[in-house]
Order: structure tokens, then C-alpha cells, then sequence
């Protein structure tokens, strides 16, 4: 991809856009970041960028600045239906995301994982399982870390692993990973992509020019991803916790085996599995099958799967205070990941749930809850809607706390109320961003009340 004299226009001045700016520049093109929120409502520092003669505009964003551009870059968190989009595809300018931008500057393989859940521990997991095989590792994408950061460090020798999100995939036209998995599909989004049908689709551009030479991992369990491989042109290889198939990564009769080309290797035992829960199996199922079809040995898969602790803010443990367990699930940014978590223990929970209202259907959670959770803690937009779900599905309202937009009073509620064997787990199922920048920063309050109990 040759930038040299070329104009780029990037909108979003987020982590990802900041990172393609710099490449871009030095790699010889005239560029441009714009934003339309302010100065002082930009969360990172733009000073280097304007050292480089990147030139930043923020504020409102006019079609002056497509003028002579030979590209826009569009980074995750800005929609198609921006108007500059809009104004950019009817000039006829080439548009791309960040991570095609990286795809077009890789010189080695990437591997991408996408999903509704379970991404940010598959692709963590396949970091490390890809590790035991390549010089050169690079972890990025939806991450945190720009895709485009990670293949430059990559280089030619090794791979990249990515984590991609529908954000992401949006505006792609050729990103064309070389192995891509599709861990399942539940709503979320919908809001952004206007209906589960068209998240779907963004989904499925993750594997819409592979060819036959290259490998796609479906969730066999997940009607919506088992369907997949009817369009797919690329070698599928499924994944399933629940079905002996004839061809994959399966987990049967307490192990974890792969079947390919009449070939049977028995990975590990599942109880051998660091990771618990019935979804980290199938996390583990997915990063052992693309770790397989690119070259890892089975003795190196089962290692990594035996000592790998998990992510931060997915299930994990912050401490035990007076018999009571506290598990921070932050990460748990839609119904159907706290679902899994609720999965994850056994009945006698204090649940601490509620954020930003992505508006999906509440029904199965709120079902889940009434038979394992003993007393519900609401915080945040969606307390309202989360109360009336659940007395609904038949939750008692007097085991219901509202605590309005306090995570320490959620805390402490919680802590006064609990008991032996009672387990306190904060998995909100909702975004953050009514009271938080990020998961990351409700997971790591939430520990940081925990811990001065």
C-alpha cells in the first residue's frame, strides 16, 4: 500500500485513528485527523500528533475536508451514517477501517476472532498458544491495541493475533485474515446496526474473502454460526461443547480433542482446563482449534490451556472477606455474557447488575436470575427496566436494591447483605458508558471498593 503523497483523511480521533495517523505520516502521506467532539472532551493527548504536522480538526467536520483525499479511515466508534461517510462514499473515495489499514500493511498471517462474547479470552489465549509456535507475536484490534501497531512490530516473521469487533468489520471491504473464527452471535448492537439480521451480516465480513486456502472456526452449538458455513468459500472447522462431531475440537466425555483428517488427538482433560465454566470451554475449544490448523503441537496446547488464568474483569476473582467470594465480571457488557456468568456458579448469588441499556430482550437473564440469584443489586440507566424485567420473571421485588449511579453504595449493599455460601458477582450485562469511560475502569472501581472493605 503505497501512502507516499497520498491524502488521508481519518475520522476519530480515538486510540486506533491516533496510531493510523502516525503510520500514515510516516509513511509519506498527507494527513488529517478530525473529531467532532472538542478539545477538551478528547480523552487522549494530540500534541504529538501536531508535532508530526498531522493537521487535527475537531468540532464540526464539513465536506472541505474530503477535498482532494484519496482515502478516509473511519475508526470503531464512528457509524456508518456520519454524515462525512456519507459525503466521502458519494465522492467516490476509497474508505477503510483501521484494521483493513493494518491488513494492507501485514506482512504476516492474521489470525482474527470475532463474536459477541468470548473475544478479548479467545484471542488472549490464542496469543499465547501462537507464542509456543512463532518468533514474533502480536496481540491487537479490539483489544486495546491498534492492529495497525501490532503487525509494524510483527514485521514478516510470526503472525498477529486479532480481536474484532462489529465496530470494526463495518467498513471493511478486503480485510482478509488468513484464519478467522466466529465464536457466536447474540444481540447486542442493535442500537448501533439498526437489527440483529444486519449484525449478523457485519459479522460474517470477517470471512467474506477468504478462500479455500484459508480456515474458518465456527461455533457448532450456535445456530447462527453453524449456519455460516454455507457462505463460507474458506476450509471450516467446527468447535462444540455439546456434540461428539465427527470433525473438530470437541469436548467429549471429559476431554478436550481435536478430529482432523481422520486424525483423533486428545488434548487434555477439561477439569485440567485453568479456566472455568461451560463458555471458557468453548473459548478454549476455538483457540485450540485455530492453534492447531496453524501449526501448534498438541503437548504445547495442552501447556498453555493448563496454566492460563483468564482476562481481567471476565469472572475474576477479587477477594474472599469473611467466607464471601467477590468476582468482578465487568467485561459482561450484554445480557448473554452474564448469563454465562451466572452459568458459572452455583445457586446463591448476590448479583450486582445495570449500566447503559442496550435495550435487548431480558427475558432469559431475568429468568436465570430468579432461579440462581438471592438478592439483585441495580445500578445505573437500565435499573429501571432491569427491576421491571425481573419481577416479571417472577424475582421477589423486596430482594431488590436500587442504588441509583453508586458503585460503592452497590458494594457495600452488597456486602451488608451477604452471606455463607453466598457469592457476590458483579456482572452488569449492559455497557459502562452512563458512569464509566470503559468496562476497564467500572471492573477496576468495583475491585478498588472490594478491596478497602
Amino acid at each position: 500500500m503505497d501512502l507516499k503523497d497520498k491524502k488521508i483523511v481519518i475520522i476519530g480521533a480515538g486510540i486506533s485513528g491516533i496510531a493510523a495517523a502516525k503510520i500514515a505520516k510516516k509513511s509519506g502521506a498527507f494527513v488529517i485527523i478530525s473529531d467532532t467532539n472538542t478539545a477538551d472532551k478528547i480523552r487522549y493527548d494530540l500534541s504529538e500528533l501536531k508535532n508530526l504536522d498531522i493537521r487535527v480538526v475537531l468540532g464540526k467536520q464539513t465536506i472541505d475536508l474530503l477535498k482532494s483525499a484519496d482515502y478516509v479511515l473511519l475508526s470503531p466508534a464512528v457509524p456508518l451514517y456520519t454524515p462525512l461517510f456519507k459525503q466521502a462514499m458519494d465522492m467516490g473515495i476509497k474508505i477503510m477501517s483501521e484494521i483493513e489499514f493494518a491488513w494492507h500493511l501485514a506482512k504476516a498471517p492474521i489470525y482474527a476472532i470475532t463474536g459477541t462474547n468470548g473475544k478479548t479470552t479467545t484471542t488472549t489465549l490464542l496469543g499465547l498458544l501462537m507464542k509456543k509456535h512463532c518468533h514474533n507475536v502480536g496481540v491487537g484490534g479490539n483489544i486495546g491495541v491498534p492492529l495497525c501497531d501490532e503487525v509494524l512490530r510483527v514485521g514478516a516473521d510470526g503472525c498477529t493475533i486479532a480481536e474484532i469487533s462489529s465496530y470494526q468489520l463495518e467498513s471493511t471491504s478486503v480485510f482478509h485474515p488468513h484464519i478467522a473464527a466466529v465464536l457466536n452471535v447474540t444481540p447486542d448492537h442493535i442500537v448501533r446496526h439498526g437489527s440483529m439480521e444486519t449484525y449478523q451480516k457485519t459479522k460474517e465480513k470477517i470471512f467474506a474473502d477468504q478462500t479455500k486456502n484459508d480456515f474458518l472456526v465456527l461455533n457448532f452449538d450456535d445456530l447462527r454460526t453453524r449456519d455460516m458455513a454455507e457462505r463460507a468459500d474458506s476450509t471450516v472447522m467446527f468447535f462444540s461443547r455439546k456434540t461428539n462431531l465427527s470433525e473438530g475440537a470437541v469436548a467429549i466425555n471429559g476431554s478436550l480433542v481435536v478430529k482432523w483428517q481422520n486424525k483423533v488427538y486428545d488434548v487434555c482433560q477439561l477439569d485440567e482446563i485453568k479456566i472455568k465454566g461451560s463458555h471458557n470451554i468453548e473459548n478454549a475449544l476455538a483457540a485450540t482449534a485455530m492453534a492447531f490448523l496453524a501449526g501448534v503441537g498438541i503437548e504445547q496446547i495442552a501447556q498453555v490451556l493448563k496454566t492460563f488464568p483468564g482476562v481481567e474483569h471476565r469472572i475474576e476473582p477479587v477477594r474472599i472477606l469473611n467466607g464471601i467470594h467477590y468476582y468482578n465480571d465487568s467485561k459482561a457488557t450484554n445480557t448473554d455474557a452474564a448469563v454465562k456468568a451466572l452459568e458459572s456458579f452455583p445457586n446463591h448469588i448476590i448479583l450486582i447488575a445495570g449500566g447503559r441499556d442496550k435495550q435487548t430482550d431480558l427475558t432469559d437473564f431475568m429468568k436465570l436470575v430468579a432461579e440462581r440469584v438471592d438478592k439483585l443489586i441495580l445500578l445505573g440507566d437500565a435499573a429501571d427496566r432491569f427491576k421491571a424485567a425481573a419481577i416479571a420473571n417472577g424475582f421477589a421485588a423486596e430482594n431488590i436494591s436500587m442504588v441509583g449511579y453508586s458503585m460503592s453504595e452497590a458494594v457495600k449493599t452488597a456486602h451488608s447483605l451477604a452471606r455463607i455460601p453466598q457469592t457476590v458477582l458483579f456482572s452488569p450485562a449492559c455497557a459502562s458508558f452512563d458512569m464509566y469511560d470503559g468496562y476497564e475502569a467500572r471492573g477496576k472501581d468495583f475491585k478498588k471498593i472490594v478491596k478497602a472493605l
